[in-house]
C-alpha cells in the first residue's frame, strides 16, 4: 500500500456526509472512507488481520469517490481502494467456482470485443426468439434474486450481430469543422448500447467534428481495476494507449462516465512503469466527455434543440462528476433544449447504487441506495430522468420499474435525449 497516501487522511470526517454507504448503514464508521482508510492502515501496521469483516467493509464501498472532492487533504481514496482490493485478491485463495467465473469474465470475455459481441448476440437471440416471453410467462425469472429479475425487464433491445460488426472507422464533419477527435467506443457501449454510440457520433458530426474510431481499441479495464485485477487493467490500458497515441487528434471522446474516469487514471495505473508513464499521461490529457466537447464548441447555440413539453431532471454519474470534474456541461446542454422544464434533483450528486456490478454483488445495499434516489427523483415530478453512464441508466430504469412508474417516467442517456431534440 501507498503509506504516504494512507497518512494523508487526517480523520477529520469531512467525507462522512458525502458517503452513501456510511449514511445508508446507519452511520457505521467502518462503512465510511475515513473508517476504511483506518482499517487499511491497521492492516498495514499489523494491528489487525485482513479478515472477512475487513474485506466486507471494502466490498460494501461503491467506489463512487464522492469523498475526494470534499477532502481538505486531497486523499486519493479511489486509488487506495483499488490497491487494497488488488492486494487482497492476489493473496486470497478463491473457491473453484469463483476462480472459474473470474477467469471467464476478466480474461475470457471483456478483453475481447468479438466475444463481447457474441455474448451480446446471445442476449439478442433471447429477446427476439420468443425465449424471453416464455421465461416470463412460466415464471422462471422468479427463481433469480429480485434485482436481477427486474434488471432483465429493463435491459435495452440488443442490436443484431450485423449491426454490431458493421462499425465505422472514420466519419467526416457535417458542419464547418471545429475539431478532429477520436472516439472511445467502449465494450458494452458498442454492443448493448450501440444506438447511444451511434447518436454520440452523429452529434459530434453535427458539431463539426471529424471522427476517427480506432479498430484496435478495447475495454477500458475499469471492471478489472475495481475488482482487484490490476494486472489485467494494465494490459488493457497499454493496448488502448497504443491504439490512440499516433492519431493526430485534439481529443479522445467518451460517452460513459465510468469508462472516462478510468481512462483519465491511466497515468496513475502505470506510474511505476517507466516505459509507459509518460505515454499514459499524454493519453490522459486528451480524454474529454461528450458533453464537454459539445459545450466547448457551443453546439447548443449553433443547433436548434427542441422537444415537446416535459419535466427533465439529471442524475450525475459519480465518476463523471467526482473524477472527470464534469457537472456543469450536461446541465447547460439540457437547459438549452426548448420546450422542456429542467428541475434539479436533491442530492443529484449522490450515487444511485449501480457502481459497475455492485448492484449484483451487493444487491441489498444497492437497492436501499436506489430507494433514496427514487424518492428524490419522484419529488421533481420529472417524466424524463437523464444520466451520462450506462450503469446509471440501467439502475435508474431499474428504480422506475420497481416503483411501477413505467407509464409516467423514463430514463435516458443524455446523448439520446439531445439526438431527440435535434430531430
Amino acid at each position: 500500500m501507498d503509506e504516504d497516501e494512507l497518512l494523508n487522511c487526517m480523520r477529520c470526517g469531512f467525507c462522512l456526509p458525502s458517503c452513501p454507504t456510511y449514511i445508508t448503514s446507519g452511520f457505521k464508521e467502518s462503512h465510511s472512507p475515513r473508517g476504511r482508510i483506518a482499517l487499511m492502515k491497521a492492516v498495514v501496521d499489523g494491528l489487525i488481520e485482513p479478515d472477512e469483516d475487513f474485506e466486507t467493509s471494502l466490498n460494501q464501498c461503491l467506489g463512487c469517490r464522492a469523498c475526494e472532492p470534499v477532502c481538505p487533504s486531497g486523499v486519493n481514496y479511489g486509488h487506495l481502494l483499488e490497491e487494497a482490493r488488488d492486494i487482497i485478491n492476489q493473496n486470497k485463495k478463491h473457491s473453484l467456482p469463483v476462480r472459474t467465473v473470474r477467469k471467464a469474465v476478466f480474461e475470457g470475455l471483456f478483453p475481447h470485443q468479438n466475444r463481447m459481441r457474441n455474448f451480446t448476440g446471445l442476449l439478442g437471440f433471447y429477446q427476439r426468439s420468443g425465449l424471453q416471453k416464455v421465461a416470463r410467462a412460466t415464471g422462471i425469472m422468479k427463481l433469480f434474486p429480485e434485482s436481477l429479475a427486474t434488471m432483465e425487464r429493463v435491459l435495452p433491445k440488443v442490436p443484431t450481430m450485423k449491426e454490431m460488426k458493421n462499425r465505422p472507422r472514420f466519419l467526416p464533419a457535417e458542419a464547418p469543422e471545429t475539431k478532429k477527435v477520436a472516439f472511445f467506443t467502449g465494450c458494452l457501449m458498442d454492443t448493448m448500447f450501440l444506438e447511444t454510440n451511434n447518436a454520440t457520433m452523429k452529434l459530434l458530426q453535427l458539431a463539426g467534428c471529424e471522427i476517427i474510431i480506432p479498430e484496435s481499441q478495447n475495454c477500458c479495464g475499469a471492471l478489472h481495476g475495481h475488482s482487484g485485477e490490476k494486472n489485467g487493467s494494465k494490459e488493457l490500458a497499454k493496448k488502448n494507449i497504443q491504439a490512440f497515441e499516433d492519431l493526430d487528434v485534439d481529443y479522445i471522446i467518451t460517452n460513459a462516465g465510468g469508462c472516462g474516469a478510468f481512462l483519465v487514471d491511466y497515468d496513475h495505473l502505470l506510474k511505476d512503469d517507466p516505459a509507459w508513464k509518460e505515454r499514459a499521461l499524454a493519453f490522459k490529457n486528451k480524454i474529454k466527455d461528450i458533453t464537454e466537447i459539445l459545450f466547448e464548441v457551443r453546439f447548443h447555440e449553433k443547433v436548434k434543440l427542441e422537444l415537446p413539453f416535459q419535466i427533465v431532471t439529471y442524475q450525475d454519474s459519480c465518476h463523471l462528476r467526482n473524477v472527470m470534474k464534469t457537472a456543469a456541461a450536461p446541465r447547460a446542454l439540457l437547459q438549452a433544449i426548448e420546450g422542456i422544464e429542467f428541475k434539479e434533483m436533491k442530492d443529484a450528486d449522490r450515487c444511485c447504487g449501480s457502481a459497475g456490478i455492485y448492484n449484483i454483488v451487493e444487491s441489498e445495499m444497492s437497492m436501499q441506495i436506489l430507494d433514496y434516489k427514487m424518492e428524490q427523483t419522484k419529488a421533481t415530478h420529472a417524466s424524463t430522468v437523464v444520466t451520462a453512464n450506462p450503469g446509471c441508466l440501467l439502475q435508474m430504469k431499474l428504480g422506475i420499474e420497481r416503483e411501477g412508474l413505467n407509464e409516467k417516467m423514463r430514463a435516458v442517456h443524455i446523448v439520446d435525449l439531445l439526438m431527440e431534440a435535434v430531430k
